[in-house]
């Protein structure tokens, strides 16, 4: 019979005691990191455990001792050799670690035998990220995304993680009269109780994915969009505070932002786009948490504009780069396959990569060899100007913002705009966000003469707002998206369409004729005036 009463996920039920732990508990704990380094490993060879020592330290580990095994290939059962293992163990012993944390994802079955093996706590490297972050999130959004991803990955691991599996009867447990019999196990009904909070956390998160892209959409509706991406503490945030006023927490930690902020970039000349802050990436991201971020990560993935966040000072930068390319390049590809209608003009944003604190490199010749690898790349110090001084003063800030006003802009194209004067928001849009030569006033509409950039204008028609566009010799102005079409203005009175060459006009029957048919077929044709 179960001892003690426990809560799982809102649900009371009497249930024995877990095997070892009901959750992630590193904080304080001496812990030991092991890894297998396989051919096909990506990790910084100068410090091979430098991340997941910062990951570590992050959870509250106090990191004593590491411990690495080179193989061609995991051991299937438990993807240490035996004989590392015990020689960590050993080294457990020596050190009086309590915790093993691996630079891996293992499977349920692993994790047991090297526990078995060890006699010390297991944590594989997904379980330690989703601890981080169940530690850092803080939103109601941010809170539901990590519920379900460790949801996700505790789902499959329920099995090892409790040791009574006997089946459990109606007498005086949870069923009563009518339930007597072989009863169901404890297994089963944790599963169970899991599946359900899992599918009332994915409507949740669908339904904030909704409104996500809705305001997404709206706001690229008005506005030019820029996001900020990048490896975790690559000093997005920062560029993100000293770009606007967000006041987005910035501190040189991994993970320390998991919410999107969005807030107004003044480009100067009356221009100011959407710049958003987004989650940090890290090598070997858990899927689930990837899947579950999917809402906060819309920002990134719907943007215009991409400013990609590289610490060009750390060692690690060439994978860190690889790891955002790739993690970008395959949120991308699940965007374009699940696009609905309401996607039909997305197009992939485009990438300005940011050579972030190349002001710590003791020459250029690093930034250099970056710029010739990614060309187009631009070095940057993200820290705000000191006192007294102007942004633009500060490393690269006046090349960035040139390359996003030009972005935001397009190609500047002089053209005669004719709106009602009832669209007052559109011509104030208008008016801040170009250059108006003329104004024009008719029967209840304005026409202005103004210098805008072709991008700026194709936003305006995302609505398709009723206005005439042309150019200055009278033809009408035609969007490079076949989806940015302006509605025909009211006011303009189409031109009669000309009959097709070769097809005569209809004349009606004259009533002989009607009459002759009729005859032919035996009856009598009505003559008589209706």
């Amino acid at each position: 019979m179960p001892d003690a009463p426990s809560d799982l996920f809102g649900f009371s039920l009497f249930m024995p005691q877990p095997k070892e732990r009901e959750g992630i508990q590193v904080r304080s704990e001496r812990a030991v990191l092991a890894a297998v380094r396989l051919p096909e490993s990506r990790f910084d060879h100068a410090d091979p455990f430098g991340e997941l020592r910062s990951l570590a330290e992050q959870g509250g580990a106090v990191v004593v001792a590491e411990l690495t095994q080179n193989l061609p290939k995991p051991v299937a059962g438990s993807f240490m050799g035996v004989g590392k293992m015990k020689e960590l163990k050993a080294l457990c012993e020596e050190v009086k670690a309590s915790t093993v944390i691996f630079d891996h994802d293992l499977s349920p079955k692993q994790i047991a035998k090297i526990e078995a093996a060890v006699g010390q706590k297991v944590i594989d490297r997904s379980e330690l990220i989703l601890d981080i972050f169940a530690g850092r999130a803080t939103s109601a959004e941010a809170q539901l995304q990590v519920e379900l991803a460790q949801l996700e990955y505790t789902f499959p691991r329920l099995r090892a993680m409790w040791s009574h599996l006997e089946r459990i009867v109606g007498v005086g447990g949870i069923g009563g009269i009518g339930t007597r019999g072989p009863g169901e196990q404890q297994l089963e009904i944790d599963r169970r109780l899991v599946q359900r909070r899992r599918d009332d956390l994915s409507r949740q998160i669908r339904d904030i994915q909704a409104r996500r892209r809705r305001e997404v959409q709206a706001r690229k509706a008005e506005h030019f969009t820029v996001g900020i991406v990048g490896y975790t503490n690559a000093g997005k945030s920062t560029l993100f505070n000293t770009l606007t006023t967000g006041g987005a927490y910035a501190d040189d930690r991994l993970f320390a932002t998991l919410m999107t902020r969005t807030r107004d970039w003044n480009l100067g000349g009356g221009l100011s786009v959407m710049l958003s802050d987004t989650v940090g990436f890290v090598r070997d991201l858990p899927t689930n948490l990837i899947a579950a971020f999917r809402a906060t990560l819309e920002e990134a993935t719907h943007a215009d504009v991409l400013l990609i966040v590289l610490d060009v000072s750390d060692p690690a930068a060439e994978l860190q780069y690889d790891t955002v390319c790739k993690t970008l390049d395959d949120l991308l590809k699940e965007v374009a396959k699940s696009r609905d209608e309401t996607d039909a003009a997305w197009i992939p944003p485009r990438r300005i990569v940011l050579l972030n604190k190349a002001d710590k490199l003791k020459d250029n010749r690093e930034a250099l060899i970056w710029q010739q690898r990614v060309p187009g790349a631009i070095p940057i110090c993200a820290l705000p100007p000191k006192a007294g001084r102007d942004l633009l003063s500060q490393l690269g800030m006046a090349e960035l913002v040139d390359r996003v006003r030009e972005m935001a802009q397009g190609g500047i194209e002089e053209l005669r705009i004719t709106l009602s004067l009832r669209e007052s928001r559109l011509i104030t849009i208008i008016e801040n966000q170009s250059d108006v030569i003329s104004r024009e006033y008719g029967d209840g509409t304005v026409t202005l003469r103004t210098k805008i950039g072709r991008q700026q204008l194709e936003r305006l028609l995302v609505g398709r707002p009723r206005m005439d566009i042309r150019d200055l010799r009278g033809k009408p102005w035609v969007p490079l998206s076949p989806y940015l079409r302006p509605t025909e203005p009211d006011w303009i009175t189409p031109e009669p369409k000309a009959p097709k060459a070769g097809i005569a006009a209809r004349k009606p029957r004259s009533a002989s004729k009607k009459a002759s048919k009729v005859e032919k077929r035996g009856g009598k044709a009505d003559t008589s005036p209706s």
